[in-house]
């Protein structure tokens, strides 16, 4: 018996010392940015003046939470990550559910339903803001041919911010459908069958048996996607600019600004890790509540 958990402990040595390199230039890819980030929000950071020569404690986080455009943005922020993510699961979950009953063409479903999550949200953005265009976009001379008014999708303070969420929503729904589906996939037939042979309907065995079963991936799905949404940012810079006016300035947009429109970094790191906070938070919390699941 000593033999082979010698050999084991020897290959466990043997891999932890091939794999130290990546993880140790994995940790310092990662953490760096984060422990500068930190250091750098307690000091009085700025492009004119890139120093740390004034420590000056929490300032740039009493400041951050004293500025409206900062309080506005994450307000601004929780609203469309509950938006985008909300409407995304509900599309995805019924196409996914649609997509696990049927056998024939479903390769090509797949084909067109990732096309959009493979193209870069740089991309998606110059595509979308060309389409929703005022008077040369195809959308609005589209609704002209119905009679409608042409909307100015991204120069309107109401409109706007529904518009960007939009086409989140378009760019992003297929993350929702591919994860949510291999879900469906994996889950055991016998269930089900024992179901079918109580007399269950359709609804009863989506309730009792699906949403159960599926509860940890969809946890899981949306953790993922909660936190890429909080992080938008490409189709912000693209599409609006945070406008018209601070319509549709999401937090990652609002700490840009403040870094390398008002050249404040220190003020900027600050705003960081407030939003770090709230998505460790966030994550703490769910992850907890998955555990209680399995």
């Amino acid at each position: 018996m000593s033999q082979p958990r010698t050999m084991e402990s020897a290959d466990r040595r043997f891999g932890w010392f091939m794999s130290a390199p990546s993880i140790a230039l994995l940790l310092f890819v990662i953490l760096f940015p984060v422990f500068w980030a930190l250091f750098t929000s307690v000091h009085d950071y700025t492009l004119i003046a890139p120093n740390f020569d004034t420590f000056i404690g929490f300032d740039n986080y009493a400041s951050a939470f004293q500025d409206p455009e900062f309080i506005h943005s994450l307000s601004l922020t929780g609203f469309f990550v509950l938006a985008v993510v909300v409407i995304e699961f509900l599309i995805g979950f019924l196409i996914a559910l649609m997509l696990n009953s049927v056998e024939r063409f479903k390769p090509i479903y797949y084909g067109i339903l990732l096309c959009p999550l493979l193209m870069n949200p740089v991309i998606v953005g110059l595509i979308w803001r060309m389409f929703l265009h005022p008077t040369l976009g195809i959308v609005n001379y589209l609704l002209s041919v119905v009679g409608i008014e042409p909307v100015n999708w991204l120069g309107s303070t109401s409109v706007a911010i529904w518009t960007i969420i939009m086409v989140d929503i378009w760019h992003q729904v297929s993350f929702m459908i591919v994860l949510l589906l291999a879900g469906l996939s994996a889950m055991p037939s016998e269930p089900y069958e024992a179901a079918r042979v109580d007399g269950a309907s359709i609804f009863q065995s989506f309730f009792l048996i699906t949403l159960p079963l599926m509860l940890p991936v969809i946890i899981v799905t949306l953790l993922i996607r909660l936190i890429f949404a909080v992080k938008t940012y490409d189709l912000i810079y693209i599409m609006t600019r945070g406008g018209p006016g601070v319509a549709t300035d999401l937090v990652s947009y609002s700490i840009y600004r403040t870094a390398f429109v008002s050249l404040n970094v220190g003020e900027a790191s600050a705003m960081s890790a407030i939003l770090l906070g709230f998505i460790l938070l966030l994550t703490g919390y769910l992850y907890r509540y998955m555990r209680t699941l399995t």
